[in-house]
């Protein structure tokens, strides 16, 4: 069926016209509504105290939906909200970096609030169609396609019966579709989920960009916590917003010269790429060999950081697999040319089998959750599964940590393969991995059962009196229903207080502290550490607000930038953001007030968890795992260093006592010293020992609404 045939088949159900409004300092001031059960489609202005308290992005998309649901609301019911946004710097094609929305929504695996950064074109292209937001409520009864049509200003829902499911099909269908002729494809982007969306509750969202250059359709990934699986439940096939194109100054910026002048100076800084983190040759992927060589590379689900065949997933080998010399950036102007891809990939497996492919990356969180955390170290393993989990809607992330867990569990006999439907889940089993993988695209066997993420499937396998429930809580790398993301945290406190501490779990993107902590020992001291974990999450909200990627920010530096009196904080890039947000928006700004924006939202989104049920000092709490050895083959694969640690940090001589002994002896140390972690923090962000925020301090940085307060002071 060609695409004038699949566009026949669409059934017009509304069509909505608009008055489009040019943006002006960043912001349209312009959300645009659409209930897909309702078919109702409305434009919201966005009020003055909005734009202020939640300035753009993740705030605006938790702020739409605080008022959108109610503590009793559940995931899949009508209410529930998809919101994406970028924000006032989101669409700049001046500076690297300014392509990214942020994706709100009620979470299937925590329950709670999630939010994922993205890149691709449909954050700007939404902002160019004259939205700061679109907010997505209700539940269809058939698949629908959104049109946003930013040529002609129209948004349009139609049925649509007879498009593909799976991503790498349906953006390329879609895109031809509403493209005018081969010069237009690259004003389309295209949002959709994938056919494993629909079984699972790991669904997530591909945003599509059209690459010039390779003539191809490419897809970046909203990855975390199941929101492509609210998409699909509310029967959302996908979002296409069409733009007439893209010229210099679209945001309508105060002070073009000065984000110019910023954005030739960081370009001028991408000649030491290579000598620093190898960007543009291997995108994210630089940290493989890097993470094994710290012994933080997460190998048979978290047990070791390190392995001898790492060498087979070094950097160099997905580098030689990565298409070179290409204009690899996800958003237009972006200079950084991170996001990596193998070209003419022949698929040796599931529905695409024989197919020669485009694969996005991998990306490192994904080289490490599609191979070493199972034991596996087959680059071209991974670089399938990625494909696979890309096309399908999974989020490999969240993946890799179920199928670590499953197949720990399967050596320790909590499972075997008669409760597996015949598949050996050994690690480094790569046939059997693969094929639970297309089994979770199809909703069928045990695939269906992995796909509802590792918090249920430790209830589940405890249910069925499979396993020690203690022992699956351990090795459970999972805190708030959210699977860790691919860095060994054992031997960093920060780190972990960075993962569990998370407002909506473990994700990297609140703070990085490894470096700092472990290897460089710059915050020694729980106060010092507790600074970091104030700071660094609060700054790294703010690429959210902003529509911002955090790659330039600190993955290419300044020469000097080691010279600093704070190089972690590359205060030179951090400079830089604060005189391109006062050049978009024309508003005074500083490094303190960027802070100020940051705490505002990173506190609402706190109270949001405790108004869902949440968000207190136990939802804190982490796997064993994430803070020190479970098992005694754990314990002795790094004796010396955990018989040093007994020795000269607990003040226990580890001779003559059993591995077992020690094990426990370390263990409650490395508990207490997590729960300092959390009283410091705690003080140190203005929160009760229960982790909740005080009314003085949401007084104190301008949040004091009332119906904050109002969830907040029985907790005080």
């Amino acid at each position: 069926m060609n695409y004038e045939e699949l566009r026949n088949k669409h059934k017009l159900l509304k069509e909505w016209s608009y008055k489009h409004t040019p943006l002006d300092k960043g912001y349209s001031d312009k959300t645009l509504y659409i209930n897909v059960g309702t078919k109702e489609i409305k434009e919201k202005d966005v009020p003055a105290e909005m734009k202020e308290k939640f300035v753009g992005g993740k705030g605006y998309g938790l702020r739409y939906l605080w008022d959108a649901i109610t503590p009793e609301t559940k995931w899949n019911d009508p209410e529930n909200e998809i919101i994406i946004s970028g924000g006032p710097l989101c669409g700049i094609t001046q500076y690297s970096g300014t392509g990214k929305s942020l994706v709100v929504t009620l979470s299937p695996q925590t329950h709670s609030i999630m939010d994922s950064n993205v890149g691709g074109y449909f954050g700007p292209f939404l902002k160019f169609s004259g939205f700061d937001a679109i907010e997505l409520q209700g539940k269809s009864d058939k698949d629908v396609i959104i049109f946003i049509d930013g040529v002609n200003h129209k948004v349009s829902i139609c049925e649509a019966p007879a498009e593909a499911d799976d991503s790498h099909l349906l953006a390329l269908q879609l895109t031809e579709m509403y493209a005018d002729d081969e010069k237009d494809r690259k004003n389309v982007a295209v949002v959709s989920a994938g056919s494993a969306a629909d079984h699972s509750l790991i669904g997530m969202l591909n945003f599509s960009f059209f690459d010039v250059k390779r003539k191809e359709v490419r897809l970046k990934q909203a990855g975390r916590g199941g929101i492509g699986t609210v998409f699909r439940d509310k029967k959302i096939k996908a979002i296409v917003a069409k733009v007439p194109g893209v010229k210099g100054n679209l945001n309508n910026v105060v002070d073009l010269a000065t984000i110019r002048e910023k954005g030739k100076k960081f370009n001028a800084e991408m000649k030491y790429d290579e000598e620093q983190n190898q960007m543009k040759s291997k995108g994210t992927a630089h940290l493989t060999n890097i993470m094994n060589d710290y012994d933080l590379l997460p190998v048979n689900n978290f047990k070791f950081g390190a392995s001898k065949k790492a060498d087979k997933i070094h950097s160099d080998v997905y580098r030689s697999y990565f298409t070179q010399n290409m204009p690899d950036g996800c958003w237009i102007g972006c200079n950084m040319s991170c996001a990596k891809g193998v070209d003419n990939y022949e698929l040796r497996t599931g529905p695409y089998a024989g197919q020669k492919v485009l694969v996005e990356g991998p990306e490192y969180e994904t080289a490490a959750s599609l191979g070493s955390i199972m034991g596996i170290f087959n680059p071209e393993f991974t670089i399938e599964a990625n494909f696979y989990c890309d096309t399908y809607g999974i989020c490999t992330i969240s993946w890799g940590t179920i199928m670590g867990f499953v197949m720990e569990c399967y050596e320790n006999g909590i499972l075997n393969e008669e409760r597996t439907g015949g598949i050996k889940l050994n690690f480094g089993n790569e046939d059997g991995a693969m094929e639970l993988l297309h089994q979770v695209a199809k909703g069928e066997g045990f695939g269906k059962i992995a796909g509802q993420g590792v918090r249920k499937l430790k209830q589940y396998f405890a249910e069925q009196g499979w396993g020690d429930p203690k022992f699956m809580q351990d090795i459970g790398m999972e805190n708030k229903g959210l699977e860790y993301s691919q860095y060994v945290s054992k031997e960093s406190l920060a780190q972990q207080g960075g993962y569990a501490m998370t407002n909506k779990g473990p994700q990297h993107d609140e703070a990085w502290l490894i470096f700092m902590d472990m290897v460089n020992n710059q915050i020694p001291t729980f106060e010092d550490k507790a600074e970091a974990l104030h700071y660094f999450p609060i700054f790294r909200t703010w690429f959210g607000l902003q529509g911002l990627c955090k790659l330039p920010w600190n993955d290419i530096e300044p020469q000097n930038n080691a010279e600093t009196d704070e190089p972690a904080k590359v205060p030179e890039h951090v400079d830089n953001y604060v005189k391109i947000y006062t050049a978009v928006t024309g508003k005074d700004f500083s490094k303190e007030e960027m802070i100020l924006q940051s705490e505002r939202v990173y506190n609402f989104q706190r109270i949001f968890n405790l108004r869902m049920g949440f968000g207190t000092r136990e939802h804190d709490a982490q796997p064993y795992r994430a803070a020190g050895p479970v098992t005694n083959e754990e314990y002795e694969s790094r004796q010396e260093r955990y018989d040093g640690q007994l020795k000269d940090l607990v003040g226990v001589d580890p001779t003559g006592k059993s591995t077992t002994e020690k094990v426990a002896i370390l263990r409650k140390y490395r508990e207490d010293q997590y729960e300092k972690l959390l009283d410091a923090v705690y003080k140190r962000r203005g929160w009760t020992k229960n982790g909740v925020p005080k009314i003085e301090y949401l007084e104190k940085i301008g949040m004091a609404l009332p119906e904050l307060i109002e969830t907040v002071k029985d907790y005080q």
